[in-house]
């Protein structure tokens, strides 16, 4: 078996426990003119919806085909402007290789339901 091997810091489960991810659902996506790398998504997050910029297009053919779709995402991050666009939350990717692999529940869950 191979060893695995901490990468960063280890937390306390207190720090943990301030991050709120839930699961959202995908309104709405379209890449953001003049970058190959960002799309901007709408989530239907249950009792609101969000706005997060991902760096997800090369991984994306159309960013459409993402409505519907459900995924993490990190929602008490403080808000960036990228390229022009307002972020607020971070979606959660596996890092495969360098590139970004999409996750999502195994079933499909309620928009807003929270990862504990």
């Amino acid at each position: 078996m191979k060893e695995q091997y901490l990468t960063m810091e280890e937390i306390p489960f207190s720090d943990f426990k301030k991050l709120d991810i839930r699961i959202g659902k995908v309104i709405s996506a379209e890449k953001v003119e003049n970058t190959d790398k960002l799309v901007k998504l709408v989530f239907d997050m249950g009792d609101h919806e969000r706005q997060v910029v991902a760096g997800i297009a090369e991984i994306v053919e159309d960013p459409a085909e993402l409505i519907g779709k459900e995924m993490p995402v990190l929602i008490n991050l403080k808000p960036r402007m990228l390229k022009g666009e307002e972020s607020n939350g971070m979606i959660l990717a596996v890092n495969v290789d360098g590139r970004p692999t999409l996750m999502s529940p195994e079933k499909q869950v309620p928009p807003g339901s929270p990862i504990t």
